[in-house]
This record gives structure tokens, sequence and C-alpha cells, in this order.
């Protein structure tokens, strides 16, 4: 499941947005269940490496600090660094070991299959780990909605019985949105419907002046060098013991 936030959009240089009115956020996901696990990883590894640290005896000390070195920073860049900013003008995605920006004018297309992507108009594709598939969650979705027509077409909703209408539609952090006319739209998985905001913001702005520009794509090399270092450092004790 996706968490989307907002977050200040970076202004744009040159002053080419107008002043007035509040300063545009950025729509950011993230994966509540990754960085959960994330985070219970990160207090298993630290518990286990600190004791060894502190009772150990002969090598065992430094085996447990090159492990965790060796460890930690991937841990923290599949689960809690991985995200998806979407602004007024540009998509960035922050990957576990690198960091895309795409001006919505550079994008081709942005699909959910069994992983969701967005396609550059070079072809290039980058995968959005920030929004992981849950098949699961899929199913469950089309079950839900095979109930709610089925239950439609007798004159009744569960998901809107008994309950006020919202104003505005539907919050992004669930629940079914309302379509025109008051009937309810389908329901979809979590992170289906993050794809659906994104392709809605995609459409509205991809041939907006400010959305134009280069794609570019940085190596997290706060990431990379530590492990690195811990993997070396850990293969060198290893060979001499």
């Amino acid at each position: 499941m996706s968490t989307p936030e907002q977050q200040p959009s970076d202004p744009e240089p040159g002053g080419g947005r107008e002043s007035e009115g509040p300063e545009a956020e950025d729509r950011v996901y993230r994966s509540t269940p990754g960085m959960a696990g994330g985070v219970l990883l990160l207090a298993i590894v630290g518990w286990l490496c600190v004791d060894a640290v502190v009772s150990g005896e002969g090598r065992a000390p430094w085996l447990a600090l090159a492990t965790l070195l060796a460890i930690v920073p991937p841990v923290v860049a599949y689960t809690l660094l991985p995200a998806v900013y979407a602004g007024e003008d540009r998509l960035r995605v922050r990957n576990p070991f690198r960091t895309i920006v795409l001006p919505w004018g550079r994008v081709a297309a942005l699909r959910a299959g069994y992983t969701n992507e967005v396609v550059s108009d070079t072809g290039a594709k980058y995968q959005l780990w920030a929004l992981p598939v849950s098949l699961g969650a899929r199913k469950r979705a089309a079950r839900r909605e095979m109930r709610a027509a089925g239950e439609r077409a007798q004159g009744v909703d569960v998901r809107t019985a008994g309950r006020a209408p919202r104003a505005g539609g539907a919050s992004r952090y669930g629940g079914a949105a309302s379509a025109p006319g008051g009937t309810e739209a389908p329901e979809r998985a979590p992170s289906d419907r993050a794809m659906d905001e994104l392709r809605e913001l995609y459409a509205d702005r991809q041939s907006a002046a400010s959305a134009q520009g280069e794609v570019s794509v940085c190596w997290s090399y706060e990431i990379l060098a530590p492990t690195l270092a811990g993997v070396i450092l850990l293969a060198v004790l290893l060979a001499v013991t």
C-alpha cells in the first residue's frame, strides 16, 4: 500500500512560475508496509550486531561491524528511501540506488502490470519501487467491485448505504471516489489508485511549458560506497579467519 503525502515543490529557476498564490506541493508516495518491514529488519540486525560487538570475542566484533556496514545501507535503500514525488512540472523517482527526474513533457507512459513503471520518450523504463504491485490487493478490489456491482444492480450499494456523502469525492488515503453523476467509481488497489493519480497529473501537465527539460539520473553513492566497503571488509575478515 502506498501512502501519499504533501511536500512543497522546489521553486522553478528563473521565476518561470507565477509568484501569486500558494506554492504548489508535491504528492509523495511511499510504501508503508515496506517502511515498516525495513524498520523491523534494522532493529533485528542492529540488536544482533550490537550484541556481537559487546559480548563477542576475537574477530567476532569486527565481523559484526563489517556485517552491519554491508547490510544496513541496502536495507535502508530498499525499504526506507524509495519514494515518488509528483510535482506540477516533473516526476521525481527515488529508487534504491538512483534517483530519476523526468519532466512531464518527457514522460511517454505510466504502466501498471506486474510492476509499476514510468517510460520516457526515449523508451527508457524506470521502475517505481515506492509503488509495489500487490496481486492480492488487486484480487480483493476486484471481488469488492463485483459484489458492489451486483448490489447496485439490486438498487443497494453497501459502500454508500448508511453513509453521508463526502464533499469533494474520495480521499487519496482510501475509499472509492465518487464519479460524475453521484455513482461510485470502480474499486482499485492502492497502488493502482496512485498510478491513476499520476496519469491524471501527467495528462494535465505534459504540454505545459514549465514541464519540459532533460531527464536526469543520479546514482546514490552514499548507499553504494558504504555497502561496497562493508562487503570488502567482510570478505577480508573471512579470508584471514
